[in-house]
Formats: structure tokens, C-alpha cells, sequence
């Protein structure tokens, strides 16, 4: 699936693209200690679980646990690639910004604040008013959103 299809609207989509870098470089952080993970689960006997219940016998459980753990193994490599598409996509555009570009967004919208609060933020580090912080914000992301989807 191409990356632009999930961030149809352009400034909804930048907004949702800036949102989605935090989780992206998690999957790419973590999915080799996530696969490799499950491939240990994979070798591994499973244990018999005591719930003081009689016990159904069921031949293909082997079979269905180690069908189960090569379905995840798929799932996190197709997660891996998607996110990787997402990095090769986004992370030149905001590489692109200048730093106070870059400040402005992941205040306005990375940052765990309230709007208001992030705009008071901005005002103070520029030592500006709130209009031009708006107007700061507003610059940035439509610089944004052009290096993404182009005009």
C-alpha cells in the first residue's frame, strides 16, 4: 500500500503524518526483538495450563501454535515495511524544515500540551504574539505539507 493513500487530506494528513512518526520509529526499534522473539516461542514446548478442568485432547495443537507464531512473525514484518516506506517518505520532508519550523510543529502538535498552552509556548520562544505564533504554525505546515504532497 503506497503511504500517501492513508493521508488523503493534505493538512489533515500532515497533521496525522506528524502524528504517526512517534509509533513508526517504535516499530522500527523494536520489530527485530519482537521477530526474534517469536521464532524463540516458536521453538519452545508448550506447557499444559492447570485450570482444574478436564483436558481436551486436540492433535493439531503443535501445528496450530506454530501456524499462529509464523502468522504474527508475517504481521510484524508487514508492520516493519509499512513503517520503513513511512520513514523514506516523511523524514526527508521534515529534515527539510529549519529548526524553528520543526519547533513550532512538534510543539503545536507532538508535544502532550493543550493548544493554548503550546501557543504560549511558541510566544515565548520567539517572544511574539499569539497571531504570529498562529501564523508561525501555519507557515510550517503548509511547508510541510507541500514538501509531502507537493502543491
Amino acid at each position: 500500500m503506497n503511504v500517501l493513500v492513508k493521508y488523503f487530506n493534505k493538512r489533515n494528513g500532515t497533521i496525522e503524518a506528524m502524528n504517526d512518526y512517534g509509533p513508526m520509529q517504535t516499530i522500527l526499534n523494536n520489530t527485530d526483538r519482537l521477530i526474534k522473539e517469536a521464532y524463540e516461542n516458536l521453538e519452545g514446548v508448550g506447557s499444559p495450563k492447570v485450570t482444574g478442568l478436564p483436558r481436551a485432547h486436540n492433535s493439531k495443537a503443535g501445528e496450530a501454535r506454530l501456524v499462529s507464531g509464523l502468522d504474527d512473525i508475517t504481521i510484524l514484518r508487514d508492520r516493519y515495511a509499512q513503517a520503513k516506506a513511512y520513514m523514506e517518505w516523511f523524514q526527508p520532508a521534515w529534515n527539510s524544515l529549519n529548526e524553528d519550523e520543526q519547533y513550532v510543529l512538534r510543539t503545536f502538535y507532538l508535544d502532550s500540551v493543550s493548544k493554548c498552552d503550546a501557543v504560549e509556548e511558541i510566544c515565548d520562544h520567539f517572544h511574539v504574539e499569539r497571531t504570529t505564533a498562529y501564523n508561525k504554525k501555519n507557515k510550517a505546515l503548509t511547508r510541510l505539507s507541500i514538501l509531502l504532497f507537493g502543491k
